[in-house]
């Protein structure tokens, strides 16, 4: 450790950006990242990443990354105005198609315009 404390900074930094827990969800050209990190007080907290595969005028590919931080006291915040939202969508679709949903249940049916992805098939990573 340096006399200034660079060493313990850096150390302590790579710890607490450590992941816990994380889900990926690949949704069509989007994949979605739910990563549990810790505090510097072991306080748990999610951060979700929106990753996307672009290319630039070259050709060359690049994910261009779009991230959100949600801390335990806002959870249930979030997921009513989520909620809320979804379910606008869900009454008021703009294209006048309604959206189905499949809940896991067989006699529930998926709309046309989405394809069946059964999330035990996509795998997640175990670290």
């Amino acid at each position: 450790m340096m006399e200034d404390g660079t060493e313990m900074k850096e150390d302590f930094n790579s710890q607490s950006r450590e992941e816990i827990f994380s889900e990926a969800v690949r949704a069509g050209k989007r994949t979605y990242f739910f990563d549990v990190k810790a505090t510097r007080r072991d306080d748990y907290y999610l951060t979700i990443t929106e990753s996307k595969k672009k290319f630039n005028r070259e050709g060359n590919s690049f994910y261009e990354k779009h991230k959100i931080f949600l801390y335990k006291e806002d959870f249930e915040k979030f997921i009513a105005g989520l909620s809320t939202a979804i379910d606008y969508i869900k009454e008021n679709n703009p294209q006048g198609d309604a959206v189905e949903y499949n809940s896991g249940d067989p006699d529930t049916k998926m709309s046309e315009e989405f394809t069946n992805v059964e999330f035990e098939d996509l795998g997640s990573r175990k670290d």
